[in-house]
């Protein structure tokens, strides 16, 4: 078994160690030494460096990007509509999806410090499954240096477009971590349909349920308690995600504490990509609830957004200033839903700097861990499975 130590690292800023690693997990960790290593132990000298977990991104989509290709100038309307009509006319000129524009973005992700993704893939009668193929054969490319999660995402609607519902349990049969909907009331307008035809698709094949919702206020409020239904039918306890869910951060207090409790009690966890125009979410009520907080890229220089560059710190950064967090120990949470609270949402039992955990660290020149989210310095050093695969902010691979 290979053996690596990665020495002289502030794990979350505590006291220098030396992170053992054999093979691609954390065997231990000890005082931080100079004495000579084993021969054939390789060491990596982390100098001092404020150690976090490989950062993990709870809401992408790899598939679609035209990131490395020429610019692509913002056309169509800018509308959930609009935006779903101008990339189905476009893709197949920008060859989306393909494995090289896939593999482009996951070693974006990759250099700046995130180790494993949940990725929504494009899923409609145009592309039928090749998103998904593509991601993984992007993903073995880099070895397994990122970890991918599949979603597969009807982005195009389930109940308006026949044989979506069968694509969907096919990518379900074949292995997908979750099937996707989206805006049940806004896009399908018929939001009974797209979730039990979901719902039914999740209990055959055991998957789990990850929902695109932006409508807002009392329609949103509706679309919530629908799921929230069927999750108590079902028994898909701790199987369904609900992504940007905008809603919830503009509904009145007693409507907004009933959803979290029964969101609390079913296991419905949330991620978002903090948008600064949004309603903040009720984030420290979660956190006391265990109702799972994950943060996500979305596109990344794709037909819905010019922006995005792939780094999740960013996106932590946003988040931190959607919510108005000040004091150290709250960015420290903040941090933690980008890395070790987000194990969930790849299937980890345990992600952070522990013996036991894949070894995934990101090291960075930054005092403490609000200094690193304040100022979402380069990336110097990423481990990923115990192999040392970026440095300064380039991919070794």
């Amino acid at each position: 078994m290979e053996q690596m130590i990665i020495r002289n690292v502030r794990p979350w800023g505590a006291d220098p160690v030396d992170v053992v690693v054999e093979g691609e997990g954390i065997a231990a960790l000890v005082p931080a030494t100079t004495a000579p290593a084993a021969e054939g132990v390789e060491v990596v000298d982390g100098g001092g460096r404020l150690a976090l977990p490989g950062f993990v991104n709870a809401h992408a989509h790899a598939d679609k990007s035209w990131w490395g290709m020429d610019w692509v100038s913002y056309g169509g309307e800018a509308t959930t509509q609009g935006r779903i009509a101008h990339e189905r006319a476009v893709r197949g000129r920008l060859g989306i999806p393909s494995v090289d524009a896939t593999e482009r973005v996951l070693r974006e992700f990759l250099r700046h410090g995130t180790t494993a993704i949940r990725s929504h893939v494009d899923v409609d009668l145009g592309v039928g499954l090749e998103g998904i193929a593509a991601l993984h054969e992007a993903a073995a490319r880099l070895d397994g240096a990122v970890e991918v999660e599949v979603v597969a995402f009807p982005q195009d609607g389930v109940i308006r477009r026949d044989g979506v519902l069968d694509l969907l349990d096919r990518a379900a049969a074949e292995g997908a971590a979750s099937i996707g909907g989206l805006d049940p009331c806004l896009i399908d307008r018929d939001p009974v349909a797209q979730l039990d035809g979901l719902f039914s698709v999740a209990e055959r094949h055991g998957c789990g349920i990850d929902i695109h919702l932006h409508a807002g206020g009392d329609l949103g409020a509706f679309e919530y308690d629908l799921i929230i239904d069927r999750v108590r039918r079902t028994g898909l306890m701790g199987k369904v995600n609900i992504a940007h869910g905008f809603a919830l951060g503009q509904l009145a207090g007693g409507r907004q504490e009933q959803l979290l409790q029964e969101f609390s009690e079913l296991g419905i966890s949330w991620s978002t990509v903090a948008p600064i125009r949004s309603a903040p979410l009720p984030w420290v009520a979660m956190r006391e609830l265990g109702i799972g907080i994950g943060l996500g890229t979305d596109g990344v220089r794709d037909l819905w957004s010019p922006y995005g560059d792939g780094d999740l710190m960013r996106v932590a950064l946003d988040f931190a200033r959607l919510h108005g967090v000040r004091y150290d120990e709250d960015f420290v949470e903040v941090a933690r839903l980008a890395t070790s609270s987000a194990a969930r949402y790849v299937h980890r039992e345990v992600h952070d700097i522990v013996p036991g955990a894949r070894a995934d660290l990101v090291l960075l020149d930054a005092q403490n861990v609000p200094d690193a989210i304040v100022r979402a310095p380069r990336r110097a050093l990423v481990v990923a499975g115990g192999r040392l695969v970026a440095r300064d902010g380039e991919v070794l691979l």
